[in-house]
């Protein structure tokens, strides 16, 4: 900053350093939100593992899921509704759930499976990669979790 001071002074006095200043402070306010956002899931995230074992595995992926939302924009609690009740009559929002008919597999029962492999390496076990790339698809094909809902209450599918 200082040497945005100086060279001002010598350029064109001390009203050339607000415009920089202010686009730093705008920059440095936008960094902050997003950094603001990651740090919120990731404490989010911990609180999971340290309650995972007393909640049980259902509810831990539902925590997981709820800190993903944000992300995605989906900041309402009907979208988290509307998602639970998705994965509820999917897979129980089991990460093992495996459809041996389909191939469908994981929390969001992507068919085939495979398809999670996008999302990370640990597709088939992980449930924070299963909801990773479920939340993308959704994204992707209906906009918003209340819109694959709504498709699978409507075709019984998403």
């Amino acid at each position: 900053m200082i040497a945005v001071g100086v060279a001002a002074a010598v350029i064109g006095g001390p009203l050339a350093v607000e415009p920089v200043q202010a686009a730093i402070g705008q920059a440095q306010r936008s960094m902050t939100v997003a950094s603001q956002m990651r740090i919120h899931e990731k404490r989010a995230l911990k609180l999971v593992h340290v309650r995972q074992k007393r909640l049980g595995r259902m509810q831990a992926n539902k925590l997981i899921a709820k800190a993903m939302l944000a992300r995605h924009g989906w900041r309402q609690a009907g979208q988290f509704r509307c998602l639970e009740q998705l994965w509820a009559h999917e897979s129980g929002w089991n990460e093992n759930s495996h459809n041996s008919s389909s191939g469908a597999h994981g929390i969001p029962q992507a068919l085939p499976g495979s398809k999670m492999a996008s999302a990370g390496p640990n597709w088939q076990s992980n449930p924070r990669t299963q909801i990773k790339w479920g939340l993308r698809y959704i994204k992707n094909r209906y906009g918003n979790p209340c819109g694959a809902w709504g498709h699978f209450q409507a075709a019984g599918w998403y």
